[in-house]
């Protein structure tokens, strides 16, 4: 009887990072807008890119919630809030905007 054979093993593909992952990305996009690959090549170009892309995202997601702002210094320490995605600069702006009393509406 001959020696069985092992199925391979699928080991959990590592977690490239943000960068090299976008960048990669980019790539993809460059070759499937250049419509030059055979649509096999384009469909397994096109499910690897969903791929980095879905990763890209949760890296981004975990990041952010990983940032806190620092709002301002009291006599116990800084209060902090978690990061909400808006730019501190748009921030800044509603703020005005809000109280702006030379606006009429």
């Amino acid at each position: 009887m001959p020696p069985r054979k092992k199925k391979p093993t699928k080991t959990a593909p590592k977690t490239l990072s943000l960068e090299v992952a976008m960048d990669e990305l980019a790539g993809i996009i460059g070759e499937l807008e250049s419509g030059q690959q055979p649509l096999n090549d384009a469909l397994e170009k096109f499910e690897r890119g969903m791929g980095l892309l879905k990763d890209c995202n949760r890296q981004l997601e975990e990041a952010a919630g990983r940032i806190e702002i620092v709002r301002r210094m009291t006599e116990e320490g800084a209060e902090v809030e978690t990061f909400d995605g808006t730019a501190t600069v748009d921030r800044k702006q509603s703020v005005t905007d809000d109280n702006d009393s030379s606006s009429l509406f």
